[in-house]
């Protein structure tokens, strides 16, 4: 007898549950291999779905879990839990038991993101000690995706920041430190996922800290938490795209302090050598960045960089070869411009002629006077192009 969809995809998450609380006692029962048996389960539910498991997870009808462009493992076993409380609670149990152990916590993270917000707990010590598992495990995954340079963590940022952070009934449910460390968690990551356009409601949901008399308000603790996120970065791509998106920033009032902290920070990636061996690349996009969060000061910046320069003979070279591959590369592009506008006035022209000479219109209207308009104004016209 035929399963009906959904009875077809709630059998299935529960072997998977099984399966996965099968591996987990192994690990428990076997010290030897724990770690292994733990790394592989891990590796697993962060596994993209297949086809033939997506065809029997997502064919339901108004329970449906809407297809995302990258569905994992972790994303439809978290929602389980939420829906089937019971099948979750063996494996919240037996990975209490392996807290010590590395990637429990990430585990943790990945499948238990939504059951901890949504499914009541009494006792106080056990929720904040499964908010510390939380964000721990989210702060190992994250950094998975920012060595990899992905995004298959992006759906558990989303949550954390748009469905945790931004909603103060769920955000509410943990204590008061574990919101503080979870704020700090995504004040790291939220330029790397693309969330910078959330920025003001994050900042204005931002829980308040013991110490903020010293170190600011809570645009003062992100910039904070994003310097020290900046300094950490490794992967030049990565690195990049903090750089771009930053910028957002500008306007946002800061301690003296603080915009010092960025200021310096920034200015860090704009020198070759230690003791953050920027490339090219990074030292360009970071002093465009400081230019544009700092306007004030970047001429006599420029000049004073020139001039330290200028003390390491062994960069002339390569600074001169790329100023003149620069100067040339801007040349073929202006000239590739005034050209292409030239072509287009004269296919225009053509074009006028020819319907003058079908009897449409007349070359009065159609061609302006180019008699009328001298040489240099032509030339202007093409060059800012």
């Amino acid at each position: 007898m035929a399963q009906n969809p959904s009875g077809r995809s709630h059998a299935y998450l529960t072997a998977l549950t099984q399966e996965i609380e099968k591996k987990i006692q192994r690990a428990l029962d076997s010290p030897s291999h724990r770690i292994i048996l733990l790394q592989e389960l891990f590796a697993d539910v962060a596994l993209e779905i297949d086809d033939r498991a997506k065809d029997i997870i997502l064919s339901r009808d108004e329970d449906a879990i809407s297809p995302a462009a990258q569905l994992c493992f972790y994303d439809v076993l978290s929602d389980h839990f939420v829906r089937v409380p019971e099948d979750g609670r063996p494996i919240v149990d037996l990975i209490v038991k392996l807290w010590s152990q590395s990637f429990a916590a990430n585990i943790f993270a990945l499948l238990f993101h939504k059951w901890l917000f949504d499914v009541q707990i009494e006792d106080l010590e056990v929720l904040l000690r499964y908010s510390s598992a939380l964000v721990q495990g989210a702060t190992n995954v994250f950094w998975i995706d920012i060595q990899t340079n992905t995004r298959r963590f992006q759906s558990l940022f989303s949550y954390l920041l748009e469905d945790v952070a931004l909603v103060e009934t769920r955000l509410s449910k943990i204590a008061l430190q574990a919101q503080r460390n979870l704020f700090l968690l995504l004040s790291r990551f939220i330029f790397f996922y693309n969330s910078g356009e959330k920025l003001g409601s994050f900042l204005n949901k931002f829980p308040a800290f013991s110490n903020s008399f010293f170190i600011g308000g809570p645009a003062d603790v992100f910039v904070i938490e994003l310097t020290d996120q900046l300094q950490k970065l490794k992967v030049e791509p990565v690195l990049l795209h903090y750089l771009s998106q930053i910028k957002v920033l500008q306007g946002l009032e800061l301690r003296m302090t603080t915009s010092t902290r960025l200021k310096a920070c920034l200015y860090s990636f704009t020198s070759p050598g230690g003791p953050m061996y920027p490339t090219r690349a990074v030292r360009h996009a970071a002093w465009d960045t400081l230019d544009s969060l700092f306007p004030v000061g970047q001429y006599p910046r420029h000049v004073i960089s020139t001039f330290f320069r200028l003390l390491y003979p062994w960069y002339w070279p390569s600074s001169c070869w790329n100023f003149i591959i620069s100067c040339v590369k801007a040349e073929c592009l202006k000239w590739m411009a005034e050209d292409g506008a030239r072509k287009g006035q004269i296919w225009q022209h053509g074009h006028h002629d020819l319907l003058w000479r079908q009897g449409i219109g007349s070359p009065a209207i159609l061609r302006p006077d180019r008699s009328a308009l001298p040489d240099k104004t032509v030339k202007a016209s093409f060059s800012s192009l």
